[in-house]
């Protein structure tokens, strides 16, 4: 049996196609054959773009989401802050979301309680890393030091004893790669989370081309299912990932980046002209957005709720 098909099977339990959870929803992607794509995002609003645009899945990023709140991604803002931020994700759309649990917030406690809580609220998994607490991100400076391997596996082990639902997805992240310790030690790491009970692994790197990615597929032998983000290896395709048998794909921030350069530029326009006819032709209209919100829906439903009289029925 294939991994796909362990992974598929491993959560199923007797769950009906027809009472998918959200997390039965994100196995059923990352075993599909073709490479998931989790597109970023940070709030209600990135959500709806994001599956109206035709992605099936979400990425609750922890940088994003720290940005839209103004702070930076080491640790900055609180747990509970972002899985409130993942609440209006989750209420907004129906796709999967794979939430960004940095390292656990701490021990295996507190992974453990964040892990819960995202269960609760209706993500469909999250994906912690092997950094120590507080982290930075993976993009920025050199300190990214590792937890111990086996202290690591007892957060993965508690999140996984802890979880109500047995479709609910953990991913184990290793920065092995990003703290220049190499694929063969982002390889050992992998195969030690796998064993603790993870579902999938989140390998990650910085380099500017896919090759450690590619020495890592080349040596993971279908272990379980691996998920990439493709942040600075940039110009590598959808199609070249699946050839190396990746799973999922994370476009993790460009979202948000889009949003952070059109704000600027457009904040620095109306301050040069001193007024905004000089940008009203490149953002969006109103309608545009009540559209996306679905606006008139409230007209339909104010037509059927705001004055409604029951028809009475004869007493017998």
């Amino acid at each position: 049996m294939s991994f796909e098909e362990q992974f598929y099977l491993s959560g199923m339990n007797g769950h009906s196609k027809a009472a998918q959870t959200a997390g039965r929803k994100l196995r059923d992607q990352l075993a599909a054959g073709e490479p998931c794509q989790l597109m970023g995002a940070h709030d209600g609003l990135s959500a709806r773009i994001a599956v109206a645009e035709g992605f099936d899945a979400l990425w609750a990023s922890g940088l994003c989401m720290s940005t839209a709140l103004g702070v930076r991604d080491s640790d900055e803002a609180s747990w509970t802050q972002l899985l409130t931020i993942v609440e209006t994700m989750v209420a907004v759309v129906d796709a999967p979301i794979l939430v960004d649990g940095d390292t656990g917030y701490g021990n295996f406690n507190t992974a453990r309680r964040f892990s819960t809580r995202a269960e609760r609220i209706g993500a469909a998994g999250i994906s912690l890393e092997d950094k120590i607490f507080p982290k930075m991100n993976s993009f920025f400076g050199d300190d990214h030091a590792l937890a111990p391997q086996a202290e690591f596996c007892g957060k993965i082990k508690a999140v996984k004893d802890a979880q109500s639902d047995p479709d609910f997805v953990v991913v184990a992240r290793t920065e092995a790669m990003i703290a220049g310790l190499g694929v063969e030690v982002a390889l050992e790491r992998a195969q030690a989370y796998v064993a603790a009970g993870a579902d999938a692994v989140f390998i990650h790197s910085r380099q500017p081309t896919a090759e450690q990615i590619e020495s890592f597929m080349s040596a993971w032998n279908d272990r379980a299912p691996v998920v990439i983000a493709p942040t600075t290896y940039h110009t590598v395709t959808v199609d070249d990932f699946k050839r190396m048998g990746i799973s999922g794909i994370i476009w993790a921030n460009q979202s948000m980046r889009a949003a952070f350069a059109a704000m600027r530029e457009t904040c620095r326009e109306v301050k040069a002209t001193g007024g905004v006819f000089g940008v009203e032709s490149s953002i969006a209209s109103l309608k545009e957005i009540f559209s996306l919100l679905q606006y008139h829906g409230l007209d339909t439903d104010s037509a059927k709720y705001a004055s409604f009289t029951p028809v009475r029925t004869e007493q017998r």
